[in-house]
């Protein structure tokens, strides 16, 4: 799969479709990753490539977006995983967009993004002393989607489970 987020990889570790050491990887690809994009994005715009944002972003509607923009990714990675995989990256891509402007976040719903954009002082920035909160919305988010998605199919639950016994 395409695990550009860290709270994608630790539910698919959670779900043991990935070891430790893979979403352990995945996490620092997707840090290096997110963080050469605010380098590149500032290079391209003439920014200051260092910077550290001002932007203040807090309070419980934020942390609250932070936990439904999350709760909804992960809703539809796995339930889209179950009817039609091959539709995940047009669901997600789909999700993002509209998360986009139905949370008053505008749902970062990924630690690594949400953590490169503590280094851009730009509009998507986001004061460092604010990313711990979103960071832990965005978990807390992810694993309410966990919970829910065994609740709505748990047939997909026990067939993954079935099938890793049998590897």
């Amino acid at each position: 799969g395409a695990h550009f987020n860290p709270a994608v990889s630790a539910i698919f570790l959670m779900r043991r479709e990935i070891s430790a050491h893979t979403a352990g990887l995945y996490v620092i690809a997707q840090l290096f990753g997110a963080l050469a994009g605010v380098l590149l994005a500032h290079a391209m715009f003439d920014l200051p490539l260092m910077q550290v944002s001002e932007k203040l972003r807090a309070g419980w509607g934020q942390g609250i977006s932070e936990a439904v923009a999350t709760f909804g990714l992960i809703l539809t990675i796995l339930l889209t995983l179950r009817a039609r995989p091959d539709a995940v990256p047009l669901s997600v891509g789909l999700y993002i967009t509209a998360a986009y402007w139905f949370t008053a976040s505008t749902s970062f719903a990924n630690p690594a993004v949400t953590i490169a954009r503590g280094f851009t002082d730009s509009f998507a920035g986001i004061a460092p002393a604010h990313v711990p909160m979103f960071i832990a919305a965005q978990l807390i988010g992810a694993v309410i989607a966990l919970g829910v998605t065994r609740i709505l199919a748990p047939a997909a639950a026990q067939q993954t489970a079935h099938l890793k016994a049998a590897e």
